[in-house]
């Protein structure tokens, strides 16, 4: 903990812009390369945030701002070149008869799935464009898409600032339990 202490004083010394700013880049990023590990910054903010390191009302309108940012991208690609581009195309797995089944569908469960879209890793940027895709209004997928980020982004905030005001508490657990399980498999390996 003292190395992570230091660490943070020489990250912050000269202010935490830069950070608000990695923040904002990872939060964007996540959704235009899947892969990248958004939510993994998401967690540092929520701890840095209970380590009083950074300002939560901040923190948490440029993680949002980041990730809509991208999320509102995504789905005005789809809606401005991805529909026409699929029903001219009309592929073999993604026909134009698909495009007007996911209308469809959308039009009926479209708040639900957005509003859960944020938790569903690995489909988040595909939901997307498959919004737009389907021109599905523009003022609902900004609203369902922003109140998911703002649970979702509250949640795991508040999840790794448990864990850092909890931190003393979690290493006694882990210290119990290592003095209590490796005699335990040294026994069984010894047998």
């Amino acid at each position: 903990i003292e190395h992570i202490n230091l660490f943070l004083d020489q990250l912050f010394a000269r202010g935490p812009v830069l950070v608000y700013i990695v923040l904002f880049v990872a939060c964007f990023v996540e959704n235009i390369l899947p892969p990248f590990p958004g939510d993994t910054f998401i967690v540092a903010a929520g701890a840095l945030v209970a380590a009083d390191r950074l300002n939560f009302a901040l923190t948490l309108l440029i993680v949002i701002s980041g990730g809509m940012s991208s999320v509102m991208l995504l789905y005005l690609l789809g809606r401005n070149y991805g529909r026409d581009y699929f029903i001219r195309k009309n592929f073999k797995y993604f026909s134009a008869l698909d495009v007007v089944k996911m209308e469809v569908r959308l039009q009926k469960w479209g708040a639900l799935v957005l509003v859960v879209s944020r938790f569903i890793v690995g489909l988040r940027a595909a939901i997307s464009v498959a919004a737009g895709i389907a021109r599905y209004d523009t003022l609902k997928m900004f609203f369902f898409s922003t109140a998911s980020y703002l649970a979702f982004t509250m949640l795991i905030m508040y999840l790794a600032g448990s864990v850092v005001r909890n931190i003393e508490e979690i290493e006694q657990l882990f210290t119990a339990y290592n003095r209590i399980i490796w005699p335990i498999v040294i026994a069984g390996v010894v047998i």
